[in-house]
């Protein structure tokens, strides 16, 4: 006699992606505390390589030199950043490092063995993984797939607030965060591999304007949503 053996539910997996200063970042936090999952900032992780990149003396525009590092370095996400041991949590937010980042998140090489690895973090499920090609790239087959954007002067107002980058209390700062992110968003959506850019099924958010709490809520309510129109996930 067969008997019947309960289907074992599967977790979802929650991709956010959207351009700097968007509040993916403040949202997927706050979203994966709100459901008990774990949150992966994959942009902490370009960070961290071009970290240690510029850290060993590795020039940047060497694109099978920077992935080695993307394949070999520890690189650990839980709560701070570190990579080989090394908390980057703050050293990886400066104007430099954004530069960086941008300039090894173009490397095909490197954006294939971080990708991977970004993989291999939600592969289990109960993850909200936030980036630029998360519902694209990563995981075009998330359970629920949000991208956020703003205004480019909000971003920019957004970014010149914060405390990690001091050059906002410079003279003149406001105008060059805006033009460094404006640069930003050009190389993230003209780069040949894994451009920037919204998945299909992807729901918009302008996040203009609205109180950061106001999108976490309207984010959860998709998710909730979502979540409950799918068989395995009731």
């Amino acid at each position: 006699m067969i008997q019947n053996v309960p289907v074992m539910s599967r977790r979802p997996i929650i991709a956010i992606d959207g351009p700097s200063g968007a509040g993916k970042g403040t949202v997927a936090r706050r979203l994966a505390a709100e459901l008990g999952y774990r949150h992966i900032d994959t942009g902490a992780m370009y960070r961290a390589v071009a970290w240690k990149a510029l850290r060993d003396g590795i020039d940047l525009t060497d694109a099978e030199t920077v992935a080695r590092v993307a394949e070999s370095a520890a690189i650990d996400l839980e709560g701070r950043v570190a990579i080989d041991g090394h908390d980057v949590t703050t050293a990886i937010r400066t104007p430099a490092i954004d530069e960086a980042a941008a300039i090894v998140a173009r490397h095909r090489p490197v954006r294939v063995a971080l990708v991977k690895r970004q993989r291999g973090c939600g592969e289990g499920g109960a993850i909200v993984m936030e980036g630029r090609d998360i519902g694209t790239v990563v995981f075009p087959d998330a359970d629920v797939k949000v991208y956020l954007d703003a205004a480019p002067a909000e971003r920019a107002a957004r970014r010149a607030k914060d405390a990690a980058h001091s050059a906002s209390r410079q003279p003149g700062a406001a105008q060059s965060i805006a033009q460094a992110l404006a640069d930003r968003d050009r190389a993230d959506r003209t780069r040949p591999v894994s451009p920037l850019t919204k998945a299909d099924d992807a729901v918009s958010i302008d996040t203009t304007g609205i109180a950061i709490e106001e999108v976490v809520q309207q984010v959860l309510a998709i998710v909730k949503q979502r979540l409950a129109h799918t068989p395995e996930f009731r």
